[in-house]
């Protein structure tokens, strides 16, 4: 598995004990006591480099390669599946996935940003970067688990909407506006999810829920830090400044009430165990939508009003 630059004397330790371990297999000899040795340096070192991330590095484990998508959640956590298409009215847009499926015994409508693994899959993805007809196909099946009265899942994670000129003309700007107003009404529990990147107006497109999570390694914000760093200061080498500035992780977006809860990850990222992180996240769907149902719909749409409403206001 590929590390980070910040990560390299924990992989540097891994491969050592990887080595270690070989040796001791191929030769027989007995190299036990020194191999316990560094794996409890090791922990050490993983526990001092991961309870201390900056903005910036909890940034780049947001975007790495390796981390589970919308797709490797709907895999792991759900069942029956049904991939639904199009806007009905230019394209199916494959940025953005949505479909039916079910968590358990609970039927949802769940969609997402995806991105790609392979520079194939990812041109094929657009990045995940959305076009406007990606937010239309969103927004017409949000109507549709209103009509069916499901619950809709939104797992965010995208770098932000498409900027190109064909995705400006087909109005761009106005499909992100209209979701924002509309996702406001819609009366059946959403409960959105950044699990990855959470960029702009791009997240924020799938991202007007009754309760708002995000994995502890994920960010949210109103641009990269590097478009702030190439605003500001016109040199985009000074993103980890500007992920600073920008109080972009998940503990500075609860204590500003941007979000109310925090997944953890395991340690060192989502992409360390896939398998349990997607454990923990299923959890909290399960959790979030089940206190949602008791909730009656009037209420629920007058809370989730107030509750954006509410952010930006300062004394």
């Amino acid at each position: 598995m590929k590390g980070l630059d910040f990560e390299r004397p924990i992989s540097e330790l891994e491969k050592k004990i990887e080595e270690l371990k070989h040796f001791t297999s191929d030769k027989k000899i007995d190299l036990s006591s020194e191999i316990k040795r560094l794996e409890e340096k090791l922990d050490k070192l993983r526990k001092e480099t991961y309870q201390g991330l900056t903005p910036w590095q909890r940034v780049q484990i947001a975007r790495h390669p390796n981390r589970p998508y919308t797709l490797d959640y709907v895999s792991m956590i759900m069942t029956d599946f049904l991939e639904l298409h199009g806007d009905r009215a230019f394209a199916d847009d494959k940025a953005l996935v949505a479909g039916l499926a079910k968590i358990d015994d609970l039927k949802i409508m769940v969609m997402g940003q995806q991105k790609g693994r392979s520079t194939q899959e990812n041109i094929f993805r657009n990045f995940g970067c959305a076009h406007p007809e990606g937010y239309r196909k969103a927004l017409r099946l949000m109507y549709l688990a209103q009509r069916a009265n499901l619950p809709i899942l939104c797992l965010i994670d995208t770098p932000g909407a498409y900027p190109g000129l064909g995705a400006e003309e087909r109005g761009q700007a106005q499909a992100i506006a209209t979701n924002l107003k509309e996702m406001a009404n819609i009366n059946v529990p959403i409960f959105c999810c950044v699990i990855g990147e959470g960029g702009s107006g791009g997240a924020l497109g799938i991202g007007i829920g009754d309760r708002v999570a995000i994995l502890e390694n994920a960010y949210y914000s109103v641009i990269s830090p590097e478009g702030c760093a190439a605003i500001l200061w016109k040199d985009s080498t000074r993103a980890p400044e500007a992920a600073a500035a920008l109080h972009l992780t998940g503990k500075e977006l609860l204590e500003m009430g941007m979000v109310e809860e925090i997944i953890p990850e395991p340690l060192g990222g989502a992409h360390r165990d896939p398998q349990r992180m997607a454990s923990t996240l299923k959890e909290s769907i399960l959790r979030n939508f089940k206190e949602l149902k008791d909730c009656p719909a009037e209420k629920r749409l007058k809370l989730r009003y107030e509750k954006f409403r509410k952010i930006g206001v300062f004394a």
